[in-house]
């Protein structure tokens, strides 16, 4: 397992991130905790919830599993989604923020969390109130770095602003959706993080279940995630001409390679300038297994530019134009 340097900070993360959302609810408990303990054992040190995540069982499962591992785990979760009945059971109040990590570390078991993020962008608290208060709880040390998740770029950028202007921690990641299927970040997103010193640390990075392989152009899926039509992870979204095309290139590199098309998606991920490391989910110890086998192995260049290519985005405004005048 490799180790990046996750944003503008020192610390070193593994190269894949092991998120937990479905711990709890698809994945038991006994199982949950001996998926974590085979991704520390192997190199992995990155871990990822949130506090809504199975009504916050899944943060107590991690606390249950690194209980006597801490010092081994770089330890994200996230906070926004309504947790209670409450007026101000959600968003990015102080009293929503103070509130939420002080439950979230009870559920951990843990006197601090090492990437406190924000889920969503919240349109009724100014994003200066939210800075002020995770600054708080970096200097009173229950939260050592932040970040974000599913942000616009000008809403990033306006944080770090703040930020850097008032000497306030800034955000040190952001969690997009992004993969070989969805790369709507590389329009103004990611070239922000290059600039800025962000890291990215992509979710769905095999779409939903879509890049692994599992379904088929025309057939409808009866089982899995893009069965339930939830969200982003939805049949309607995923079943688009392009996406099967960009499938048909995974195919044809995975069968060069003797790899699994999921392996392939992951490994362009890994091998991508930009990302830091993909938050990978399983519901059983084979998906486990078969994502971990993403690492210890390279495309090459060839291969990786195929799958670039056949993915990116068309060519728009300004980028083409502003394409024309670069140094």
């Amino acid at each position: 397992m490799r180790y990046n340097q996750l944003g503008k900070s020192g610390l070193l993360v593994s190269e894949l991130c092991l998120g937990t959302m479905t711990f709890g609810n698809e994945v038991n408990e006994a199982d949950s905790i001996e998926m974590i303990h085979r991704f520390l054992d192997r190199g992995g040190n990155f871990l990822d919830t949130a506090d809504v995540y199975v009504k916050g069982e899944s943060e107590r499962i991690v606390g249950k599993a690194i209980k006597d591992r801490r010092s081994e785990v770089v330890l994200a979760t996230k906070v926004r989604m309504r947790v209670g009945k409450g007026p101000n059971d959600f968003g990015y109040s102080r009293h929503r923020i103070m509130e939420g990590v002080d439950q979230s570390l009870r559920r951990l078991g843990t006197d601090y969390i090492d990437l406190y993020q924000l889920h969503v962008w919240d349109n009724i608290t100014p994003i200066e109130e939210a800075v002020r208060a995770l600054d708080d709880l970096v200097r009173a040390g229950k939260v050592r770095y932040i970040g974000c998740s599913n942000f616009l770029a000008w809403q990033m950028m306006k944080a770090l602003s703040y930020s850097e202007f008032h000497h306030l921690a800034r955000f040190i990641s952001i969690q997009p959706q992004y993969s070989l299927i969805n790369r709507e970040m590389d329009r103004e997103m990611l070239p922000l993080c290059k600039e800025e010193n962000v890291g990215v640390l992509p979710w769905a990075p095999l779409g939903g279940g879509f890049l692994t392989g599992k379904y088929q152009k025309g057939e409808t899926p009866q089982s899995g995630r893009l069965s339930r039509g939830v969200g982003e992870s939805s049949w309607e979204k995923r079943a688009l001409e392009k996406n099967f095309a960009i499938l048909e290139a995974v195919y044809d590199v995975a069968d060069e390679s003797g790899k699994t098309p999921g392996q392939i998606a992951l490994n362009w991920l890994l091998q991508k300038e930009e990302i830091t490391s993909p938050i990978f989910g399983a519901t059983s110890f084979e998906q486990f297994e078969e994502n971990l086998g993403s690492t210890g192995w390279q495309l090459t260049s060839e291969q990786w530019q195929k799958l670039d290519d056949v993915s990116k985005l068309p060519s728009e405004y300004p980028q083409r134009f502003l394409e024309k005048f670069a140094r």
